[in-house]
């Protein structure tokens, strides 16, 4: 089977296309940053150019699979509005226009929001919640809503959107990992919300599944059961350090801290966890990986800096 993988040098884009070569599928991807001697065809080029078209006219790709969105901890600004937003509508046109019969979003759990009336475990038909309090969402929810409403606009096409919760694993890439990578982890003073978290090896089985069984439909991934913050912090032999949240909003970026956007602060005080049953049904997935192991995978390969 062909393969277009846009966002291909990510790093679980990297795990996903290594693995389905290894399988005997045809990988290309695109990605306007660098893979240096990337072990599949690469082509360096911004999905949203004409290069990119190209690639997609020649290959005749059967399957799509669109890793190509950023968060605002990794760009912040209008360029990242017109690489998840922009870049997810030109994947969109060239699957439609060059035969492509299955494109998979991978979106984020975060799309529902956190906030003091969330339900604790979100289904699928919820819409996005508290985007006021985090407008920096706002474009990742836009770019998932639009590759959500290809179900309908494109029945020829079948269409999954994966909302994946955070990932912890050799890379070190995504958000939690980067939020837990330091000596010390801000918490919000009275709060210790639910993380749910999977392994990133389950993420890449959860996209290969997604591709053997093609469900059509919005689908959320989830993985072992939910922990406290502060719990997964002195697992991964961090230490958490509670702060009031009028002086947290001053010290983050500064003294170790990570920086992060001022809404993300709701993220760290409110629990956003997910039903993921009916991808389990949908695809037969398990994780392998428990919590703990999954930590223990981050810590590992991360220790706690000196």
């Amino acid at each position: 089977m062909r393969v277009i993988i846009p966002g291909a040098s990510g790093a679980i884009a990297r795990k996903v296309a290594v693995r389905l070569a290894g399988e005997g599928h045809e990988v290309i991807g695109v990605d306007r940053r660098p893979w240096p001697d990337a072990p599949i065809e690469f082509h360096e080029v911004d999905v949203r150019k004409r290069g990119a078209e190209e690639v997609f006219r020649h290959a005749r790709p059967e399957v799509v699979v669109h890793m190509a969105t950023v968060t605002s901890l990794v760009m912040p600004g209008e360029e990242r509005t017109q690489i998840n937003l922009g870049g997810t509508r030109a994947v969109f046109e060239y699957s439609r226009a060059y035969g492509v019969q299955h494109c998979i979003f991978v979106g984020r759990h975060t799309f529902y929001g956190a906030g003091p009336d969330s339900p604790l475990f979100h289904l699928e038909d919820e819409p996005p919640l508290a985007l006021d309090l985090f407008p920096e969402l706002a474009d990742l929810v836009a770019a998932d809503l639009f590759a959500a409403t290809a179900l309908w606009r494109s029945p020829q096409l079948a269409t999954t959107v994966l909302r994946a919760c955070y990932t912890l694993g050799t890379t070190g890439h995504g958000t939690l990992a980067g939020f837990i990578r330091g000596k010390h982890v801000p918490m919000v003073m009275g709060f210790d919300p639910l993380f749910q978290f999977l392994h990133e090896d389950d993420l890449v089985e959860a996209i290969v599944r997604t591709i053997d069984r093609r469900p059509r439909g919005v689908f959320n991934v989830a993985g072992p059961q939910p922990l406290p913050l502060s719990y997964i912090v002195r697992e991964a032999a961090r230490t958490p350090v509670p702060v009031p949240e009028f002086i947290l909003e001053r010290l983050i970026g500064r003294f170790g801290f990570p920086t992060l956007p001022k809404g993300a602060l709701t993220h760290i005080k409110f629990p956003v966890v997910v039903d993921g049953n009916a991808f389990r049904e949908a695809t037969g997935f398990e994780h392998r990986h428990g919590e703990i192991d999954t930590i223990a995978t981050f810590r590992h390969a991360f220790p706690r800096p000196a």
